[in-house]
C-alpha cells in the first residue's frame, strides 16, 4: 500500500502523541485492505484494459469533483460527464483537465483536494502542483503512467496492496463480470473480487421503472413476480445466485431507517397496489420499511451480511437528474431518525447475534444520540464508517470521539471506501488509519489505554474487524 510523502500527515501536532502516533500508523500501514463496500465498475478488473485518459480516469466519473464545479456555474457536460439523451458532451480529455485545474482553488480544504492530490503522488508518483500554469504538465505525467503495464487496473490492485474488493451490484445484474473474474481466479466465493446485493431498484416502488424492474426480476430468477410470494421466492433466488458469486451482504439505501413488521396478507396488498400503479408515497415508505425486516429474515437463512445505508433524498437536483441522470452529483443529505425507525426490526431480530446489521448514517448529529447507544445494547447491530459527504478527517474523527464511549471499538465495521474513483482507494484506507492512529494516540498519551491495546486496536479497525464482520475469513463467527 502507498504511503504518503509526508510522514506526520494528519497525524497530532503535540510532540507527544505525534510520536505514539507515527508507532501506531506504521503497524496499520502495513495492513492489507480490505474494501467491503464501493461501486468500482467489475468490468475494470474483469476487462483489465488500460485505463483512458487521466481526466475520464479521475475527473468524469467523479461526482464529488464535478458537483463543486456545477455550484460555480460549470455545467457537468463540459466536465465530460454523459447526458440521457446522448447530446454532445466534452470529449477531449486535456480540455476537460484544463478547464478542471483553472477551478482547482475551489476545494482549498477538502478531502477531495487531499484525495487527489495524494493519489498523484502516492499511485502515479506525480509531485507536479496542480493549477492553470501546470495542468498540461500534469496531464502528461500522468497520461505516460497509464500507458504502461503496471498502471493497468490489476496490476495496481496488487500494488495498493487490496486483499479483498466489493462491487455492488442489482438484482437484474447478470453478474457476467463477476463469472469472467471467477474463470480468472480473481472472483467467485472467497475470491479476491467479489460483488453485493443491492435490490433497492426492485424494492422501492418510487423508483423509476419499478414495476417493469420487478418483471424483470422474475425472468431473471424464473420465478412468477405476479404475486407477493413469488416476488419473495424471485429475491431469494437472486441472494443464491449472489452468494454463488462470492457475494457476503448486501446493501439497502432507503431514504429513511424506518423498518415495519407487516403481516404477509398487509405485504401483500402493498405489493399488489404497486404493481397496479396504485401506490402513493405513503405505501411506498411502508412496503421499503417492511422489506428491511423481510431482508433481516433472508439474512438469518443465507448469512449475508445486511448494510443499510439511509438518509439521501436522491436527485434533488431535478434539472442534473433531467439531463444527466443518477449518482452524478445531484444528491443530499437529511436528517434521520433511527431509535424509533429501527425499532420494529431490532425488535424481532435485534438480539440474534446471527444476523449482522452495518448501520451507516448521512447525519452525524445522531453519533452519540441514538447510533452509539443502539449499536452498543443490541447483538445485531455494528456501525459503519461514516461516509459520502461525511468521509472527511475531520469526521473520522468525531465519529470516533462520540461513538466509541458507548459503543466502544469493536462494535463498529471497520473503514468503507464507499467510491467509484479506484485509483483513491488506497488514499482513503490511508487517511482512515490516520486519523484513528491519532485518536488512539491520545488515548495512550491520557493514560486511557496501554500502547500494547492500542496497537492491537489499531490492526483490528484497519484489518481484522471489516474482514471479520464481512465474512471474508469464512463463514460468520
Amino acid at each position: 500500500m502507498p504511503t504518503f510523502d509526508h510522514t506526520d500527515l494528519l497525524l497530532p501536532p503535540e510532540p507527544g502523541q505525534r510520536a505514539l502516533a507515527r508507532e501506531l500508523y506504521a503497524l496499520a500501514a502495513t495492513q492489507p485492505i480490505i474494501s467491503p463496500h464501493g461501486h468500482v465498475d467489475p468490468a475494470l478488473l474483469a476487462e483489465d484494459r488500460p485505463f483512458g485518459d487521466p481526466a475520464q480516469l479521475l475527473i468524469v466519473p467523479d461526482h464529488y469533483l464535478t458537483r463543486m464545479l456545477l455550484s460555480q456555474g460549470v455545467p457537468p457536460s463540459d466536465l465530460g460527464v454523459p447526458t440521457r439523451d446522448g447530446s454532445p458532451v466534452e470529449t477531449d480529455g486535456r480540455v476537460i483537465w484544463r478547464r478542471f485545474a483553472a477551478h482547482w482553488h475551489l476545494f482549498r480544504g477538502t478531502p477531495s483536494r487531499l484525495w487527489l492530490e495524494q493519489t498523484f503522488r502516492t499511485v502515479f508518483g506525480v509531485h507536479t502542483p496542480l493549477g492553470p500554469a501546470t495542468a498540461d504538465a500534469l496531464y502528461d505525467e500522468i497520461a505516460a503512467r497509464l500507458a504502461e503495464p503496471d498502471f493497468r487496473p490489476r496490476a495496481l490492485f496488487e500494488r495498493f496492496g487490496i486483499e479483498v474488493l466489493a462491487t455492488t451490484e442489482s438484482p437484474l445484474d447478470d453478474l457476467g463480470q463477476h463469472a469472467k473474474l471467477a474463470a480468472d481466479g480473481w472472483g467467485g466465493p472467497g475470491g479476491r473480487v467479489v460483488t453485493t446485493f443491492r435490490p433497492d431498484d426492485v424494492v422501492d416502488m418510487e423508483f423509476e421503472g419499478w414495476s417493469t424492474n420487478v418483471e424483470r426480476l422474475g425472468e431473471r430468477a424464473g420465478e412468477d413476480t405476479g404475486t407477493y410470494a413469488g416476488y419473495l421466492a424471485a429475491l431469494r433466488a437472486r441472494r443464491a445466485a449472489f452468494i454463488a458469486a462470492g457475494a457476503t451482504s448486501s446493501d439497502h439505501g432507503h431514504p429513511t431507517a424506518r423498518t415495519l413488521d407487516l403481516t404477509p396478507a398487509e405485504a401483500e396488498r402493498l405489493y399488489d397496489r404497486g404493481r397496479r400503479g396504485q401506490a402513493d408515497a405513503a405505501d411506498a415508505e411502508a412496503f421499503r420499511a417492511h422489506m428491511l425486516v423481510e431482508f433481516a429474515r433472508m439474512s438469518l437463512d443465507d448469512g449475508l451480511v445486511m448494510q443499510l445505508h439511509p438518509g439521501a433524498v436522491r436527485n434533488h437536483n431535478r434539472w442534473l437528474h433531467a439531463r444527466h441522470g443518477r449518482d452524478v452529483g445531484g444528491d443530499v443529505p437529511q436528517a434521520t431518525e433511527y431509535v424509533h425507525a429501527l425499532a420494529p426490526l431490532l425488535q424481532r431480530y435485534g438480539n440474534d447475534s446471527r444476523l449482522r446489521v452495518v448501520l451507516y448514517t448521512l447525519d452525524e448529529d445522531t453519533f452519540t444520540r441514538e447510533l452509539a447507544p443502539l449499536a452498543g445494547g443490541y447483538a445485531a447491530l455494528l456501525l459503519g464508517a461514516p461516509w459520502w459527504f461525511l468521509d472527511s478527517p475531520e469526521v473520522l474523527r468525531r465519529f470516533r470521539e462520540t461513538v466509541t464511549e458507548s459503543a466502544g471499538f469493536y462494535n463498529t465495521a471497520g473503514f468503507v471506501d464507499d467510491t467509484r474513483a479506484f485509483c483513491s482507494i488506497p488514499v482513503r484506507h490511508d487517511v482512515a488509519r490516520r486519523v484513528d492512529a491519532g485518536f488512539l494516540a491520545r488515548l495512550v498519551a491520557e493514560h486511557r489505554l496501554p500502547m500494547d491495546e492500542a496497537a492491537e486496536t489499531i490492526v483490528d479497525l484497519a484489518y481484522r474487524l471489516p474482514k471479520r464482520v464481512f465474512n471474508f475469513g469464512g463463514t460468520n463467527q
